[in-house]
């Protein structure tokens, strides 16, 4: 299997950690959506990242499809959700609120790399904001309220999300203060000193 994007998109990275969780082996193609699109074609003529191609040459878009496919493969030495109902509820929980902030994380991004500042749309802008720190906010307060585990090992679609998503708000969008998020910020640091994470680098 070819796991294809580039580690920078938090999409991309919480996938790879995760199959490298699950133990299931695939090969990492660095193809950027911007810089590499006509190459990223020929393995997805969509260009979405992450791409996981199978060895048949089926695509799988979707970090989420894509994590549900190979956890049923036969080579996953386990699951990555909890089968305990509240447990995975909350689960379920933190995913979203972690997935909903990057993607505004990453609305905000494209308005300001992709735009020159003249035609930057404020009202735009300040939605998305908006709602990028109140996701941060219920993301801290959901954790403070009850710890998430620390030993990486254990981990499972939840955790890697919010650690991933983390580093990667706070790398890329300036209005972010780590400060007024110390426990998603103590969270986060202490995964990216995992060799898990530091063999898959982020933005």
């Amino acid at each position: 299997m070819e796991l294809i994007g580039l580690l920078d998109s938090p999409y991309v990275r919480r996938t790879a950690i995760c199959l490298d969780l699950l133990g299931v082996a695939y090969e990492h193609v660095p193809l950027s959506v911007f810089r590499n699109y006509a190459d990223f074609a020929q393995y997805n003529p969509v260009v979405k990242a992450p791409t996981l191609v199978l060895e048949d040459g089926t695509a799988l878009m979707d970090s989420n499809l894509i994590l549900d496919f190979v956890q049923g493969l036969p080579a996953a030495t386990r699951r990555l959700w909890p089968d305990d109902p509240a447990a995975r509820a909350r689960a379920f929980a933190l995913t979203g609120i972690a997935l909903a902030a990057c993607e505004k994380a990453v609305q905000i991004i494209y308005e300001h790399a992709l735009r020159p500042e003249e035609k930057w749309h404020a009202p735009w802008l300040e939605r998305v904001t908006g709602q990028l720190d109140e996701a941060c906010v219920r993301l801290e307060d959901e954790v403070a309220k009850r710890a998430l585990p620390t030993a990486v090992e254990s981990w499972g679609v939840a955790e890697v999300t919010v650690a991933v998503a983390w580093q990667f708000i706070v790398a890329m969008v300036k209005h972010i203060d780590a400060k007024r998020y110390p426990v998603l910020t103590a969270f986060s640091a202490e995964a990216e000193r995992h060799p898990l994470f530091v063999a898959r680098p982020g933005a």
